[in-house]
């Protein structure tokens, strides 16, 4: 097969629509949350805007064709991301966060549970909301270590043909729904066993919504992402039939994997978003401004270089998450390494280059006013969500590199293309 990174047309066609949505919809999004003074007030501004975007037919759009959607696979993502993200962080994270919030029903549900849950987010209508409540207070990086450890808090106990879960999750997007009542979907990680090791204890339990007995302690106020909700909940006494249960009691640790590694990719096409969007505004200042000058800066070496380097690098970043996103579509067995690698070096990297634009620009980019300042904040967290780099290095691509049978060369002459 040889090596070709043209689009098919109908993959053409979908990025210039994401592009128009964007800019006819999207671009909404600073001009209503920007002046609102608390996060809550700033989320409960983007449901309008969120709710144009499913009447549109863009979450159906990101959800696979199999299960009733319309998206071929994960470069269909990338695709509509990087458009949708380059405009606005927020509600573009909402409706990504959908399709993470239901990546453990689509993976392991049974056709039953499919049925039973999947329907409100292929239709277009309505704001669904659907959320993975993983992390938890004091954070989650050990979720699965044995004991003395405390490992995953939160905790469901059989009673009778029910589950009763207690505990807390924190950083979990659109975990409070826009109600506070819970998204119409939310699949918890938690402990089902007191005394078996951790690859039997973890399971991932589906909760609907409106969720008795869940609790918005306080929506966090973040640095970057303003106007998209990241609560901290609590879940006391939550009760949901035993059939809820994905898969079977302690098969949690393999489904919370298998659903961080797609968005992984994902990650670094949110990164690379932010830098096309801090490209794009530097090289128009450059080309525009003299700042007190004979000519446009971009006439002075320096600029021009900067620029060109920030284009290398993105131009990596993307098709590095291209092929990430090709070798999970074929189930090649790279496909996880270049999906971490896709979210690391693509976060990381975002962080370089769009402070090194900021240069190009000057102290005007320090400014509120500027859009520089918004980009950078909003791609300062890509390091750090969906597994921050430290931890993927330690748990993930550290383990990797451990195997017995890792196979350096499969990344690059295996089935990943």
């Amino acid at each position: 097969m040889p090596i070709d990174f043209t689009l098919t047309p109908r993959q053409c066609e979908l990025r210039l629509a994401a592009r128009e949505l964007a800019q006819r919809v999207l671009t909404q999004v600073g001009p209503a949350t920007r002046a609102l003074p608390t996060p809550e007030q700033r989320w409960t501004a983007t449901r309008p805007i969120y709710q144009q975007v499913v009447a549109e037919g863009w979450l159906r759009r990101i959800l696979p064709a199999e299960v009733g959607g319309e998206a071929q696979g994960m470069l269909d993502l990338a695709l509509v991301a990087e458009e949708f993200t380059a405009v606005d962080s927020n509600v573009s994270l909402t409706l990504f966060a959908v399709t993470l919030g239901l990546t453990p029903l689509l993976a392991a549900g049974s056709p039953e549970q499919l049925g039973e849950h999947l329907s409100p987010f292929l239709k277009p209508e309505g704001a669904p909301l659907a959320a993975f409540a993983f992390s938890e207070p004091g954070g989650s990086a050990n979720y699965d270590a044995p004991a003395p450890a405390e490992g995953m808090r939160t905790t469901a106990v059989a009673d009778g043909a029910e589950w009763v879960l207690n505990g807390a999750k924190r950083w979990v997007s659109s975990a409070g729904g826009w109600d506070g009542a819970g998204p119409e979907l939310l699949a918890v990680v938690c402990r089902t066993s007191d005394s078996a090791p951790p690859d039997l204890a973890l399971s991932v339990i589906l909760v609907p919504g409106p969720v008795a007995g869940l609790t918005v302690e306080c929506s966090l106020d973040l640095l970057g992402h303003r106007a998209h909700q990241v609560p901290t909940v609590t879940l006391r006494d939550v009760r949901v039939p035993k059939r809820n249960i994905l898969g079977t009691p302690g098969a949690g640790r393999a489904i919370v994997a298998g659903s961080f590694t797609p968005t992984a990719a994902l990650v670094g096409v949110f990164a690379l978003a932010k830098m096309r969007a801090a490209f794009e505004f530097a090289l128009e200042f450059a080309k525009g401004e003299r700042r007190g000058g004979a000519v446009p800066i971009i006439q002075h070496q320096a600029v021009g270089y900067a620029l060109a380097d920030a284009k290398g690098a993105m131009e990596a970043v993307r098709y590095l998450c291209w092929k990430a996103c090709h070798a999970l579509d074929a189930g090649s067995p790279a496909a996880a390494e270049l999906a971490l690698h896709a979210k690391v070096f693509g976060s990381e990297t975002a962080v370089r280059v769009i402070t090194d634009l900021m240069r190009v620009v000057g102290i005007e980019s320090y400014s509120e006013q500027n859009p520089l300042a918004e980009i950078l904040r909003d791609a300062l967290v890509y390091p750090l969500f969906d597994g921050g780099n430290l931890g993927v290095r330690r748990r993930q691509l550290h383990a990797l590199l451990a195997e017995d049978g890792y196979d350096p060369s499969a990344s690059y002459l295996g089935a990943s293309g």
